[in-house]
């Protein structure tokens, strides 16, 4: 049996926990974040969660591996997966772990929205400022030199940057914060990129549909059909002498009247 079919078994069963899981990962990952009074008991449960679940997600990786009989391929074309699973083992680059969970939440959201791209565009751009900012304010709060102290902060910051506006009001000052804002620069890049390359597609389908004459529907041939056989009828009656059917205003024939009855 080839890699494909049990990879993709795999993943077809695994999808909907996976997905449950990276949610919750967000959950446990944002919480901390956004109550920094929280309670050191509930501190610890959250990041036990985190680990658990970016521990998941590593056997997720292992079990993939583990199906795929060209495992040298396997791991050749997810040198990017594997890097995300071992990097934040180093604690300054735990907010990593995060991209693991937006990659599996990809994953999904790609099979729910395929063929529809305006729904996952949106949700992929809403989602990775979502998380952006929750990383940079992470990684911002408490450095002497942040001015990104709250959600809303890093929320604004998230959108002017993905947008490529770059205000200034709000940067990052920590080398941690910088590698999130790297990686969201090049995010809003390829999306801006892709929403731009697909609507330039768009606008050439209809210029070309426009141009193109339009195709006769059904009821257009029945009609020529119509007064084709109306023509020859008239023609007809004209070589043997009669008197051409009566017509309506509109051209039309009137129904033929039926049959007298034969008096019985």
């Amino acid at each position: 049996m080839d890699d494909e079919p049990r990879t993709t078994h795999w993943e077809n069963w695994t999808a909907g926990p996976l997905t449950a899981l990276a949610v919750l990962f967000i959950v446990v990952y944002a919480v901390p974040i956004l109550r920094p009074d929280l309670s050191p008991g509930w501190r610890v449960a959250c990041e036990v969660a985190n680990v658990v679940i970016w521990a998941l997600f590593g056997v997720d990786y292992v079990a993939r591996l583990a199906l795929s009989t060209n495992r040298r391929r396997f791991m050749r074309t997810n040198l990017f997966d594997l890097a995300v699973l071992v990097l934040p083992v180093l604690r300054p680059l735990r907010m990593l772990r995060l991209v693991t969970a937006l990659m599996v939440l990809n994953r999904r959201t790609e099979r729910w929205t395929r063929g529809r791209l305006a729904l996952y565009v949106g949700a992929s751009t809403v989602m990775l400022v979502m998380v952006a900012g929750l990383a940079v304010l992470d990684a911002e709060r408490g450095s002497p030199n942040s001015n990104i102290e709250s959600y809303p902060q890093a929320l604004w910051w998230g959108v002017v940057t993905i947008t490529t506006v770059g205000y200034g009001d709000h940067y990052p000052a920590t080398a941690a914060g910088r590698l999130v804002a790297l990686g969201l620069m090049i995010g809003g890049i390829g999306l801006i990129g892709f929403v731009t390359g697909s609507l330039a597609s768009w606008i050439v389908e209809r210029v070309s549909a426009a141009d193109r004459p339009s195709e006769a529907t059904k009821e257009d041939i029945d009609a020529v059909l119509a007064e084709l056989r109306t023509l020859r009828a008239e023609v007809a009656a004209l070589r043997t002498g009669a008197a051409p059917a009566p017509r309506y205003p509109d051209g039309s024939l009137p129904e033929p009247a039926a049959p007298a009855a034969e008096p019985g």
